[in-house]
């Protein structure tokens, strides 16, 4: 069949069909003709930065250049920045700093004073257990740090203070001291007590106590644990591993020691005391150099 020239054509399916499954019906004089077809919907914006996406939207990562809210993962919305913390478990430490002299405790003993301590003495003296028990029986938040301890966590090529001190051994040791002068500050900044245990020589003011000086601030309180020579070789026979010392050694560390005596820290003689009595005397004087500290 053949349609004059500007006849309309039939719809493709038949009559009544239109296009894309909609009704055709401007075939029909009068009919208003198909409802405008609506504009599609606007392309989702990105939100605004510190802001969640509205329900139903997936996150969008922040804008080129624009720096993340602290705590975003790239995978999730950008948190805002005062709910960082509660959204990943990461905690904001205040950065730690040379460690100030605490105020003068308002009771017995040193209380509730956040401090630093450093517990000297030889080995077999009893500090590693003094200062545990010390820690554990203060009624404020205390951290116990033996530069023992970190020094170990050196396993492959520690170097064995059996073997001898040398280039390898000092290294290691000072590293091992500025690790435990670093948890100090941190835990003293969030407010948390810390005592840390080592044995310093009087006679190596740089590399002893200067040096816990320098890594852990001004505010430090050394004292010093120095029972008698019988009691540390006695204790030091009951050691086992690298903690053991030969006695020719723990004699020659502790006549060292007696250096201590006349330079103005203050001394537990606790060849007499059990732990809890020289947990208990170690409060006591570290009461006494918070009200007069001494000079170091």
């Amino acid at each position: 069949m053949q349609h004059a020239v500007g006849a309309p054509l039939p719809p493709p399916h038949g009559p009544g069909i239109g296009h894309v499954g909609r009704p055709y019906q401007a075939q029909h004089p009068g009919h208003p003709g198909p409802p405008p077809i609506p504009p599609p919907p606007p392309a989702p914006q990105p939100p605004a930065h510190g802001q969640a996406p509205p329900p139903g939207q997936a996150p969008q990562p922040p804008a080129p250049g624009q720096a993340p809210a602290p705590g975003w993962s790239g995978t999730g919305p950008t948190p805002p920045a005062g709910e960082a913390t509660g959204r990943t478990g990461h905690v904001q430490l205040p950065p730690g700093g040379p460690v100030p002299l605490p105020a003068p405790p308002a009771e017995a003993g040193t209380g509730g004073a956040t401090l630093a301590v450093l517990l000297i003495g030889p080995a077999g003296a009893g500090k590693t257990t003094v200062a545990k028990l010390w820690a554990a029986r203060r009624r404020v938040p205390t951290a116990h740090v033996s530069l023992d301890d970190v020094r170990e966590w050196v396993r492959s090529g520690f170097a064995d203070p059996q073997a001898g001190w040398n280039d390898h051994s000092e290294a290691q040791y000072r590293l091992a001291r500025r690790t435990c002068g670093f948890a100090a500050r941190n835990f003293l900044a969030n407010g948390i007590s810390c005592i840390l245990d080592d044995a310093v020589f009087p006679d190596r003011p740089v590399v002893g106590l200067g040096g816990w000086k320098r890594h852990v601030g001004p505010g430090l309180l050394p004292v010093v644990l120095l029972p008698g020579l019988e009691v540390v070789l006695e204790r030091n026979a009951e050691r086992s591993g690298n903690r053991r010392l030969s006695d020719e050694e723990v004699a020659r560390i502790h006549g060292r020691m007696a250096g201590w005596y006349g330079s103005g820290l203050p001394i537990i003689d606790n060849s007499t005391y059990d732990v809890e009595t020289t947990a208990r005397v170690l409060d006591d004087v570290l009461a006494r150099s918070i009200a007069s500290p001494p000079a170091w």
